[in-house]
């Protein structure tokens, strides 16, 4: 079983999403260990990019103060590796399938597995190229094979998905499905899309993999509400609005305050 997968079977899960080298490597490295403290199952880590796909305005300039900062992908793999000294909390990457290519993809997908990496998430890459990443991906060393060591391939589901395609992105995903809410760019919202519940329900007739809604949760009601009938919350623009503001102690207890109203549902 996968860290993902343990986290899944544990308790209803809070991926908090920040942008990695957003303000520093070190700084990011404290708030991973700060947001696992205060009640984060899973880290999802952006990857900076210069075009940012479906990223809003807050996500944008986070990755643009990170890649001032020069901070590559190579660098981010080495936070992966200092992190892995100090915890075990599940870590996916979101990023661009352009910043794979230009890396290698094998050399990604090898280093991925060599260094910690759980998941990734490439929001420009359909399940329709899944096949080829099952290719290229890293085979374990002779006699490790027992150990099921794997990265976990997560797509997104969109709230004008097809049942078709929805069909495909369950059986393609592994590790939970990324349920966009709403449609649109990345962001705070007041409330919570209508629609969120019954895409839930669709998927649910094709799979029984974890569900993690994302997309506009920003305050405690919303993650608890969305948990009634999921598996999950992403929560980003929120957090890195606190981050932009230097507010990192507020970072950690907004996760808290998140942790605590998804418990109490």
């Amino acid at each position: 079983m996968s860290r993902i997968a343990q986290a899944f079977s544990k308790r209803k899960v809070l991926i908090p999403f920040i942008t990695a080298g957003d303000p520093s490597i070190k700084k990011t490295e404290k708030l991973i260990y700060d947001m696992e403290k205060a009640g984060a199952d899973i880290i999802e880590l952006g990857i900076p990019f210069s075009d940012p796909l479906a990223d809003g305005p807050i996500i944008q300039a986070a990755h643009l103060r990170a890649l001032k900062n020069n901070v590559s992908l190579k660098d981010v793999f080495a936070l992966v590796l200092k992190v892995r000294k100090q915890t075990s909390i599940p870590l996916v990457f979101m990023l661009s399938d352009n910043l794979i290519e230009k890396y290698g993809t094998k050399k990604f997908y090898d280093d991925c597995l060599r260094f910690g990496v759980d998941g990734v998430i490439v929001p420009d890459l359909p399940p329709e190229e899944q096949g080829k990443m099952l290719k290229i991906r890293p085979c374990l060393p002779a006699g490790r094979e027992k150990e099921k060591a794997k990265i976990d391939e997560i797509f997104l589901v969109a709230p004008t998905s097809s049942d078709e395609r929805i069909k495909m992105i369950a059986e393609a995903s592994s590790g939970f499905i990324y349920l966009i809410s709403a449609t649109g760019i990345t962001g705070k919202r007041a409330k919570l899309s209508d629609q969120a519940q019954g895409i839930v329900s669709r998927i649910r007739k094709y799979t029984k993999k974890p569900i993690a809604v994302g997309f506009g949760i920003s305050n405690p009601a919303q993650a608890a509400e969305a948990v009634r009938y999921a598996d999950g919350v992403i929560v980003g623009s929120a957090i890195v609005e606190l981050i932009a503001k230097k507010q990192y102690i507020k970072a950690a207890k907004f996760v808290s305050s998140l942790r605590k109203a998804i418990d109490a549902r």
